[in-house]
């Protein structure tokens, strides 16, 4: 007879399911066996304890009901969801806890200590005592309060340096599970089509090989630290029709395969991602969290992939409230679970007691619940949630010593924000300090984002995700704004600040004191952008999409008076998404770009201003040169980019993908291709000189694009193959070489099979998509080739340094 198990309530001592030293795969089997009907779909469901929005202790909710989410649309969902107490919910087990960490504003020490009681509940209250697996959000960091808020995704991918995204996401991973948290809701792998999307700072960029490695890196990263990465959303989210949140997507299963799909395809494959989560949005008319062919026939059938599926928070309801294509709540649950989904996210609607019947009843078979229990349960088990000896306790026992913010956390937050930070055109005003001239003893810094920290932060970050509903509780970690960073960059100037305007409203009452402070000034930095914020609350974030792209509110009214003065203006965009800025190119000093730069944002854009620190940030995006000529982006066929007077619309963007000055100088010269002619199965390479012919060290991005000469479905113009950021000296000079297969040429023809096709391929290499001065032709020979799965999805690169570069 066994004796209890103190740590878990009154249950079996060591079953053989708990035992670490049988294979995985085995216990779980033995644990399946044991467990009931209800006990299996129970592993299925998830509760959200704080999805009620309780304010924390000694706390009183924000008065203001703009400052609190706007979640009207999900009202009722909320209501069937939120009132269970969570040991009711846990009766017969729980898969997840949902954001304990990231709900309300605890110090890690209090939230391990509601982390521990939740899980307590939890084991107690069923019959097995195994305990839930913890997940939460990190998108700029850990969302979670007085944790470090690194720059938004938009900005990792200007900064086309996917070995620094890992380190960041290391060290986020190192923070979560110190605290034990399991899964992390991370990365966002869309890719951007269309730049009013709300959504767009999520991103990584419009191109699916950027994506596809910094996504990759992101997931090594976070996974490297024992935290299970999930990849979202899955799939054809960013291409909602108009750009709006949720909304259906007009796109064929060519572009889904040939843009959407890579970054997905390459995280599973080259980084092992552990989890998947459904895109909100319908394709073509059906919902992602009930489309079998992409959550089973390719995702596990074509891809291998062996982890879980989690669905977005509520997606699985929403599939009769929003969808209109499931009988109910527990239709949905039935139809989802049969598409391959298994766990539902943030609470347990259509994977509970309705399940459990239709399975009873013969509607469901059982071998969909045994299919979804087993892979969440193989998590569990290598998590070591089923050990002996597990306790909630253990896992939260780094909790007192983990400092969420640490020093090593700030620095590496400062490195990705100014290698982040995109210099657009230095002008005639930057950098403010040149050994050849004096620096400005007058600083006027004007605009909405020049004194608000909050602007430098994406939706996703603790601060603006949750704290407006906690008007007292700050933000819980230092964020410098830019006006106190310029004062302590520039020790020597009268630094002044007028902040003009809002981000968001029509209010002109600050717009002559921001135009006085401007003339009376040597140089205006014009500090204009977004404010991050959700559904309706902000000006870029999740459902905040824009109508166009023209700065919110009147910021360009402002920068239009300011630019009237005379005085020079370095105009600033922190921004989540592009802005047009064609009125003010040509006008402007100087421009800069810096895609939501967290907590250190404010001393990286100092720092670039006045020429500290070498900008070598590229753009992940184009910047539109018209508010309303949406351009598109720049992975598009002939007929998307070409202009020629067919239409009255100019979709030329102002600045290109790839594009980013720098304070040095730089030479891209010396192509050689080893081979002219390749078979469709073989390999080249591609090797350039890259020299620093400036005065000073930076960085430059190398970038190779190819572009399919003739083919049987049109191919975009030039879609990035490669890239590789290299640090030079001045003088310096390095040989990169790219190892380019032919596989990296496959795309979707007429058959919708992925092929590699014999005929010419155009090389082209250099500093943006727009800047490409080497170039040359590769023939495929040889027959066409169906590729998979198996397919390269990489180009490596070598950096080989080149002896007495100094000179040329």
């Amino acid at each position: 007879m066994t004796t209890p198990e103190p740590a878990a309530g009154n249950h079996p001592a060591a079953p053989s399911w708990r035992d670490p030293a049988l294979p995985v795969a085995e216990r779980v089997e033995l644990l399946l066996g044991e467990l009931t009907l209800e006990e299996k779909v129970a592993q299925l469901g998830s509760r959200w304890v704080g999805n009620d929005m309780q304010p924390a202790p000694g706390e009183a909710p924000a008065p203001d009901p703009e400052a609190a989410i706007n979640v009207a649309p999900m009202q009722d969902v909320f209501a069937a969801s939120g009132t269970v107490p969570l040991a009711e919910a846990a009766r017969h087990g729980l898969g997840h806890l949902t954001r304990v960490y990231g709900s309300v504003p605890l110090t890690a020490a209090e939230g391990a200590a509601e982390l521990v009681r939740q899980q307590r509940i939890v084991m107690d209250a069923s019959r097995l005592g195994i305990p839930a697996l913890v997940h939460e959000e990190c998108l700029t960091g850990f969302t979670t309060f007085g944790a470090t808020v690194y720059p938004a995704a938009i900005a990792w991918g200007a900064t086309f340096d996917p070995g620094l995204v890992e380190r960041m996401s290391a060290a986020i991973g190192r923070d979560m599970a110190a605290v034990g948290v399991h899964q992390g809701l991370s990365p966002v792998l869309d890719v951007v089509r269309d730049y009013r999307w709300g959504r767009v700072e999520e991103t990584m960029g419009e191109d699916p090989y950027l994506v596809s490695m910094l996504g990759a890196a992101y997931v090594r990263g976070l996974q490297s630290a024992g935290v299970i990465a999930t990849l979202k959303h899955f799939a054809g989210y960013s291409a909602a029709r108009g750009a709006r949140n949720h909304g259906p997507v007009p796109m064929g299963r060519r572009e889904l395969l040939d843009v959407i799909l890579p970054p997905f395809e390459t995280a599973v494959a080259v980084a092992g991602a552990g989890s998947v989560m459904n895109s909100y949005s319908d394709v073509d008319g059906v919902p992602a969290v009930a489309d079998s062919w992409l959550l089973t026939d390719l995702l596990r059938g074509d891809w291998g992939f062996t982890g879980t599926v989690v669905s977005d928070y509520w997606a699985v309801p929403f599939l009769a409230t929003m969808h209109g294509v499931a009988d109910g709540t527990d239709d949905a649950g039935a139809q989802a679970l049969a598409a391959g989904v298994d766990v539902e996210l943030p609470d347990t609607l259509g994977f509970g007691p309705g399940l459990v019947e239709r399975v009873r009843r013969g509607d469901v078979p059982e071998e969909l619940v045994d299919r979804a229990a087993r892979r969440l349960l193989t998590q569990k088990a290598r998590l070591g949630l089923l050990d002996a000896g597990w306790t909630p306790e253990r896992s939260v026992a780094g909790a007192d010593a983990t400092d969420l913010d640490s020093p090593d956390n700030r620095a590496l937050a400062r490195e990705l924000a100014e290698r982040s930070v995109v210099l657009l055109d230095a002008g005639t005003a930057l950098p403010l300090r040149d050994e050849g001239r004096p620096g400005p003893g007058r600083v006027a810094v004007v605009g909405p984002c020049a004194a608000d920290p909050r602007t430098f932060m994406g939706c996703y970050a603790f601060p603006n995700h949750v704290l407006p509903r906690y008007p007292g509780s700050g933000l819980g970690v230092a964020v410098p704004t830019l006006v106190d960073a310029l004062r302590a960059e520039l020790p020597g100037a009268d630094v002044t600040h007028a902040p003009g305007c809002a981000v968001q409203g029509d209010d002109r009452s600050g717009f002559a004191a921001a135009v006085a402070a401007a003339r009376d000034a040597d140089v205006c930095v014009a500090v204009v952008g977004d404010l991050a914020g959700l559904f309706g609350h902000g000006s870029s974030g999740e459902g905040c999409d824009a109508a166009d792209l023209r700065l919110p509110g009147v910021q360009a009214d402002l920068l239009a008076e300011l630019l009237a003065t005379g005085t020079p203006v370095v105009v600033v965009v922190v921004s989540g998404r592009p802005y047009a800025l064609g009125d003010v190119h040509g006008r402007a000093a100087a421009l800069v770009q810096a895609f939501m730069p967290g907590e250190e944002g404010g001393a990286a854009i100092a720092g670039v201003l006045s020429g500290r620190v070498v900008p070598g940030g590229k753009l992940p995006v184009q910047i539109p040169r018209d508010p309303g000529g949406q351009p598109g982006t720049y992975l598009a066929p002939p007929l998307g980019v070409e202009h020629n007077n067919i239409s009255s619309l100019d979709a030329t963007p102002l600045f290109p993908f790839g594009h980013g000055a720098s304070y040095t100088s730089f030479a891209v010269d010396d192509l050689r291709v080893s081979d002219t002619e390749v078979p469709t199965d073989g390999e080249f390479t591609v090797s350039v000189r890259l020299r620093n012919t400036g005065a000073r060290a930076g960085d430059q991005v190398v970038q190779l694009y190819l572009r399919d000469v003739l083919a049987q479905v049109t191919r975009p113009v030039r879609q990035l193959a490669g890239f590789t950021r290299v640090r030079l000296e001045p003088g310096a000079a390095v040989q990169v070489q790219f190892r380019v297969h032919a596989d990296r040429t496959a795309f979707t023809g007429r058959e919708f099979r992925r092929i590699v096709e014999p005929g010419d391929v155009e090389v082209l290499v250099g500093t943006s998509s727009a800047d490409l001065p080497c170039s040359a032709v590769v023939r495929l020979t040889g027959a066409t080739r169906v590729v998979g799965h198996d397919r390269w999805l990489v180009t490596p690169v070598e950096h080989i340094p080149v002896a007495g570069a100094v000179g040329g």
